[in-house]
């Protein structure tokens, strides 16, 4: 299986990926986490230059053409290596991000993003979505407390854009779980982290019995 993990910031997906590949270790699953963008060597290059606040002058076509760049890279070396030796891949973000960010956000065309997801990909789609779901207001203050505690680096430049862009980019998530209901997986993600990660191992046991 390949599982993904979507949504706004400060949704809590990373978290609960991170939970998620914990249980199934433990159940006995070969298990690869990982992230976009970044997720290998060459792509955490790329991801350092999207995240960065110092490039808020980077145009939405650069930053499309960066994290396809960085989606390649991460397929190549991490994900498919993965998936052809059996493991179950849990990613934190994939190309629905690019859709609901660069697509819905910034406005770009949504059948060049298509395009570009199907080159940098071969085509891999998820065997399951799981979007992370909150208000707007609830993930932007999530977001802004964990970066006021973090040291060094700061991946900060999307919680800087306004209300408005990130209001687009929830809708944008919501607009294609819509569309494809066999695939993604809504889960409200204003609970506890534990009342969250129960719903989550529900939804995951009824796929790997249906597997």
């Amino acid at each position: 299986m390949f599982i993904t993990f979507e949504g706004i910031e400060g949704c809590g997906k990373s978290t609960q990926a991170r939970l998620l590949a914990d249980r199934l270790h433990g159940e006995g699953f070969r298990v690869t986490l990982t992230r976009e963008p970044g997720g290998a060597p060459i792509a955490d290059k790329i991801r350092a230059i999207l995240l960065d606040a110092d490039n808020a002058a980077m145009t939405p076509l650069t930053e499309l053409l960066l994290y396809a760049a960085a989606r390649s890279q991460h397929l190549h070396d991490r994900v498919r290596p993965a998936l052809e030796a059996g493991e179950l891949v849990i990613c934190d973000r994939f190309t629905d991000a690019t859709m609901a960010y660069q697509g819905y956000g910034r406005g770009l065309d949504h059948h060049l993003i298509r395009q570009l997801n199907e080159l940098a990909t071969g085509g891999l789609v998820p065997t399951l979505t799981i979007l992370m779901d909150c208000p707007v207001e609830l993930g932007l203050g999530r977001a802004l407390n964990r970066i006021s505690g973090t040291l060094g680096a700061k991946e900060e430049r999307f919680e800087q854009e306004s209300l408005q862009f990130h209001r687009a980019v929830r809708s944008g998530y919501l607009t294609q779980a819509s569309n494809e209901p066999e695939r993604f997986a809504v889960v409200d993600a204003a609970g506890t982290i534990a009342q969250i990660a129960g719903k989550i191992s529900d939804i995951i046991s009824a796929h790997l019995l249906g597997r």
